[in-house]
């Protein structure tokens, strides 16, 4: 018999007319996935099947189940559509596994196979009833389900499935900045975006000496784990010391983390428009610090008019460290190198601050030719699942 994996779609057979848009770019995205790999895909708008070497099974397993757009995954015996070929098989397949209770299911696509689904479903009941000892049907709880889908040329035997990512495909709808710090929360955030189908680019703001090599390392890692999801991550590194010491030189302590909030957005939404992305993203979850009170999120998004996307803002902490250790950023995220956000953090940051004081305060300082200077010395690298390059260069 002949084994393929079979994806199910989800969600994208909601989009009617745009259907074959969405299924065409999750055949991409796997054909990417899977370029290492001798398999041959074929599509319908329903389905997707992949051909494969058997010794590869659990490789081309692996990278399926980090592709966005899936609903379902699984491995089917594919067999001709014929009545006894289908039995005889269904009987040896169910013969290796091991249950109690079990349940047939037959989807009848092609309508010209002589028996409907549901007694079809009764006759490979009944068969396997005859040959197994000691087991009995559970139309509710089965133990094992075996799914049996017959179409026009070919028929698809199956017991067990995995549930995928779901979401859109991979770049669906267009590209989006993430402000990418060494937080759990941002890298959340990207992997969030990227689930509805958003291509991220990160962004990271570095203060050295104040913050480490160490810290950019950690960045870098946390944007190796999420392109696992996609083939690679830009990642544009901001030397944002100057206007960081000059903001705590010249604003009054408790507003320094809302200047410097406001001056990132800024250089963000320059880099997003230069690098043609839609909106920004971040890692903002309400209430969570003195940054992220809706007083404050009002003051600080006051310096833009792009869209800004915050994919956690509504989680509670916990929730947010649950998906971090979902997609294995947890670790990185918790080792102890500060980033911009953390290392300067004043002991009474402002909750509600006013506006007017902020533009206030930045006058005292020309912030615009330190953006325009930043700008023009960022340094971009593009980073891969499996890069092991050294970026100490950029120092």
């Amino acid at each position: 018999m002949k084994r393929v994996v079979l994806i199910k779609y989800g969600e994208l057979t909601t989009k009617k007319g745009n259907r074959n848009f969405f299924v065409n770019l999750l055949y991409k995205s796997i054909q990417n996935k899977l370029k290492d790999y001798n398999v041959v895909i074929f599509k319908d708008l329903s389905r997707m099947y992949i051909e494969f070497n058997d010794n590869d099974l659990d490789e081309i397993l692996k990278r399926v189940n980090n592709i966005f757009g899936i609903h379902e995954y699984l491995v089917a015996y594919k067999i001709d559509t014929n009545e006894e070929e289908i039995k005889t098989k269904v009987l040896e397949i169910v013969k290796k596994e091991s249950f109690n209770s079990f349940k047939v299911e037959t989807k009848r696509s092609y309508k010209e196979f002589p028996i409907n689904s549901q007694e079809f479903s009764k006759q490979l009941g009944g068969l396997i009833l005859k040959n197994i000892d000691n087991i009995k049907v559970d139309v509710h709880n089965p133990e094992l389900l075996v799914n049996v889908e017959i179409r026009k040329d070919y028929t698809y035997i199956y017991t067990n499935y995995y549930y995928g990512l779901g979401g859109y495909p991979n770049n669906t709808l267009g590209k989006g900045m993430l402000m990418l710090s060494g937080g759990i929360d941002s890298p959340v955030a990207g992997y969030l975006a990227m689930k509805r189908g958003i291509h991220v680019e990160a962004l990271y703001f570095e203060a050295i000496p104040h913050t480490s090599i160490n810290a950019r390392n950690k960045v870098i890692d946390l944007c190796k784990k999420l392109a696992v999801y996609t083939n690679s991550i830009k990642l544009h590194i901001v030397p944002f010391t100057e206007i960081q010491e000059n903001i705590y030189k010249t604003a009054d302590p408790d507003y320094v983390i809302t200047i410097m909030r406001r001056m990132m957005y800024r250089i963000t939404e320059r880099m997003a428009k230069r690098r043609k992305c839609l909106a920004i993203i971040n890692g903002e979850s309400v209430g969570q610090v003195a940054s992220q009170t809706l007083t404050s999120m009002h003051v600080i998004n006051n310096v833009t008019n792009y869209p800004v996307i915050r994919p956690v803002a509504c989680l509670d902490k916990l929730e947010i460290m649950d998906i971090a250790r979902k997609i294995d950023t947890y670790d990185i995220s918790i080792l102890p190198f500060e980033d911009c956000c953390t290392v300067f953090v004043p002991k009474h940051p402002v909750i509600n601050p006013k506006l007017s004081l902020c533009d206030e305060m930045e006058e005292r300082f020309d912030y615009k030719d330190l953006i325009n200077k930043c700008l023009k010395n960022i340094k971009t690298i593009t980073i891969t699942e499996n890069n092991d390059k050294e970026f100490d260069d950029l120092l």
